[in-house]
């Protein structure tokens, strides 16, 4: 049994899901990592919004999983993965909840990435 601390969203500390209507398109390398019109917008308190891609809009062939892993008491647990490209290696670029809790199920089999290691993450 997982002795992690739990925590649910409140007004203190709301987050929000919601589908984005613009396509969300995600450069690395000068490659495009991921290319979406399905992409979710999740907005946690004042941190910035992060979009998360589905599995299926990724090109997983330039991604390397990474032993790097996180915890968020809201989200869960995160697995990280590393971008390969031929202008080198984005460590640790790309993040996942594979069992997020119940007040986020919905980024489950979805990715998002740290706009500091890609190229650009644009909406259009």
């Amino acid at each position: 049994m997982s002795d992690k601390k739990v925590l649910k969203p409140s007004a203190a500390h709301p987050i929000t899901v919601s589908p984005n209507k613009a396509r969300v398109v995600v450069t690395a390398g000068g490659k495009v990592v991921a290319d979406s019109a399905n992409a979710l917008t999740l907005q946690e308190a004042n941190y910035p919004p992060a979009q998360y891609i589905p599995r299926a809009d990724v090109d997983f062939a330039l991604l390397e999983r990474t032993e790097h892993s996180t915890y968020c008491p809201f989200k869960g647990d995160a697995s990280y993965y590393s971008i390969r490209t031929g202008d080198g290696v984005a460590e640790n670029a790309v993040w996942t909840y594979e069992a997020p809790h119940d007040a986020v199920a919905e980024i489950k089999d979805h990715v998002a990435f740290y706009p500091s290691k890609v190229d650009a993450i644009e909406e259009r």
